[in-house]
């Protein structure tokens, strides 16, 4: 038995050797498909690595506070506009901070100060495109980023004011390519600020990236970026997973009674939930993933109708090379598994060079976005399940056709 199969295969090489462009031209069909599929979920697994590792890093027992959350300030089905909410004002924010107390948690007030600041150390300058946060002594902490130099904000720093600040990874790769950051003093709109640590690299999230931003106390990023209606973020983390509901509750209680709601009155401000992040995304994935298998469905449709047109081709042009294997003795099956098998060789083939090219322009595609190369392992295998079926759709009609031919009429055939 394995030495008819291996025989089978044999011949199944050697005809696709011999029609070699056609080969080429039918394994292009297929792998244009599989390209296509392997491509999508490619840079959907990227996409999903770098959004849940970034929401994990926060913890899954953390939530925010801030003036909106992720529902659309206009609803569809043409209702109408969501009323404005109003800002968090650091009063606000500074009351919350004050009043809510809840077993084994932290809050930390930030603000984005300004995305265009130039930052000066000597003689060099940045470009201005720095982000300027001012935070507090748990900001670090509660938003999942890791020292990779130097040292975290103490309370000391925050309740002193002190010019202190923290940058972003980037700028090991800038101001600081030749000479090591901690303890040097940076200029930002004139005041001198002393470098106390470094963040670990975080990379870029939809071309933004997260390594170019300096971290101040919160009091001096008021009084050196004092604009109207400054928004704050409130976050807070709670001290176990299991406490981060009943967490959420005595929040929104607290922020509810700061803002002067009356009960009867909705929320005018947003609260997103670390895990309801990752929630949101793994549903969005859902759909991605939703169309990369209608993808593979007009793959098998289309490759299976190009395969199985190329393998009717084939029977027809060696009629005679079938006429004479029944002269010899070749039985109906053996002839049907002959091209059946060829054509599975074809359709693998095809699944490869696609899976390949496909993984290919994942990685492009996910390095230009800033996004980690992830090899989606799953797409791979169904990429090959996919080539599967092609073959089975697009053989089994020609392998029957070419078992069911009259050797007499076959060997006439000119």
């Amino acid at each position: 038995m394995f030495k008819l199969f291996r025989e089978n295969i044999r011949v199944a090489m050697g005809s696709i050797r011999t029609q070699l462009l056609r080969t080429i031209l039918t394994v292009l069909i297929i792998a244009i498909g599989i390209m296509a599929l392997v491509g999508i979920l490619t840079v959907v697994a990227a996409l999903e690595n770098k959004l849940t590792s970034n929401f994990a890093s926060m913890g899954a027992n953390t939530f925010t506070i801030n003036q909106y959350d992720f529902s659309s300030r206009r609803h569809g089905g043409g209702e109408e506009e969501e009323k404005p909410r109003p800002t968090i004002t650091y009063p606000q924010a500074r009351a919350f901070k004050d009043k809510y107390s809840f077993p084994f948690s932290n809050c930390s007030l930030s603000f984005t100060a300004t995305a265009t600041a130039e930052v000066r150390f000597e003689s060099e300058k940045t470009d201005p495109e720095i982000s300027v946060l001012g935070v507090d002594n748990y900001f670090m902490t509660n938003s999942g980023l890791e020292m990779q130099l130097g040292r975290d904000f103490t309370v000391f720093d925050i309740d002193n004011n002190n010019y202190s600040c923290i940058l972003g990874s980037d700028f090991m790769k800038g101001l600081f390519k030749s000479t090591p950051p901690i303890g040097k003093t940076i200029s930002i709109r004139g005041a001198r600020f002393k470098v106390v640590g470094v963040l670990k690299e975080r990379g870029s999230t939809f071309g933004n990236s997260q390594d170019l931003r300096v971290f101040i106390p919160i009091q001096i990023a008021r009084s050196l970026f004092s604009q109207p209606d400054t928004n704050y973020k409130i976050s807070v983390m709670a001290g176990r997973n299991e406490l981060l509901s009943a967490s959420v509750d005595k929040a929104i209680l607290t922020m509810r009674e700061i803002r002067k709601l009356s009960p009867v009155e909705e929320n005018n401000f947003g609260v997103v939930r670390s895990d309801d992040l990752i929630n949101k995304v793994m549903n969005i994935s859902k759909y991605l993933d939703g169309a990369a298998f209608l993808i593979s469905i007009i793959t098998i449709f289309g490759s299976s109708i190009a395969l199985m047109n190329i393998m009717i081709v084939s029977v027809t042009e060696r009629t005679r090379e079938i006429g004479v294997r029944k002269a010899l003795g070749a039985k109906k099956t053996t002839i049907a598994v002959q091209f059946f098998i060829e054509t599975l060789l074809i359709g693998q083939m095809g699944g490869a060079v696609g899976s390949i090219i496909g993984l290919l322009i994942g990685y492009v595609v996910s390095s230009l976005i800033g996004f980690d190369f992830v090899i989606p392992w799953g797409a791979i295998a169904w990429a090959f399940i996919v080539s599967f079926l092609v073959a089975i759709a697009s053989g089994l009609y020609p392998a029957i056709k070419a078992a069911k031919l009259d050797p007499i009429e076959a060997l006439r055939y000119e």
